[in-house]
């Protein structure tokens, strides 16, 4: 195996993520360049702040057309906003476009709990992936937001959270993932679900 890429972009947590990893001697490096990018064997995109600031940032740092290679091309996971990003637009702030890798958009959450919602919620999945191997149904994982992912494929919805209504938790197509919770801060389980990820990454070549 080789590395796993952390894109730094100016908007996500990258150090809490890295540090993760060096927990689980998983070999990693912040992705600053498009040559990082490529040469990287998987990529995790994180995310922190609002859509439109995190698109714009994205693209003044010159990554954008690397990124979309790598989500086509390797094990990628998006996290939280990282997450938000995969769909095709959000309405954060304004309307914004995002990468379109994923069909649908983000909006704010219907609920009438407290928001952003922060804290422990438990996974209901909607289908099995190799990704949550080792985590069982009901797992508590860590979220912080206040704007949620609408998938338009049913197909790509993994596991979803209640907060008065249904939150959308984990999505997935082929090698690509998107979580809205954070593994890096999720415990044991989050341990798990980043080691799955390595397990793919290492296993990609």
């Amino acid at each position: 195996m080789g590395y796993i890429g952390i894109v730094d972009y100016g908007a996500g947590n990258l150090m809490s993520v890295s540090n993760a990893l060096n927990f689980l001697g998983l070999e990693n490096k912040i992705v600053t360049s498009a040559a990082l990018m490529d040469a990287a064997d998987g990529i995790i995109l994180p995310g922190v702040g609002a859509f439109p600031d995190a698109m714009q940032a994205l693209e003044e740092s010159g990554l954008t057309e690397s990124l979309l290679r790598a989500a086509q091309s390797k094990p990628f996971l998006g996290i939280c906003l990282g997450m938000q990003m995969l769909f095709e637009e959000s309405d954060e702030m304004r309307v914004c476009k995002g990468l379109g890798l994923l069909p649908g958009r983000v909006e704010r959450i219907p609920t009438d709990l407290k928001l952003p919602q922060i804290g422990w919620n438990s996974l209901k999945y909607h289908r099995a992936d190799p990704l949550m191997d080792g985590v069982d149904e009901g797992s508590y994982v860590y979220f912080v937001h206040t704007f949620m992912a609408y998938p338009s494929d049913p197909a790509t919805l993994i596991a979803s959270c209640d907060y008065n209504t249904q939150v959308t938790a984990l999505v997935g197509r082929g090698q690509m993932y998107g979580a809205q919770f954070h593994p890096e801060k999720s415990g044991e389980v989050g341990m798990t679900i980043l080691r799955n990820f390595g397990n793919m990454v290492g296993g990609s070549k």
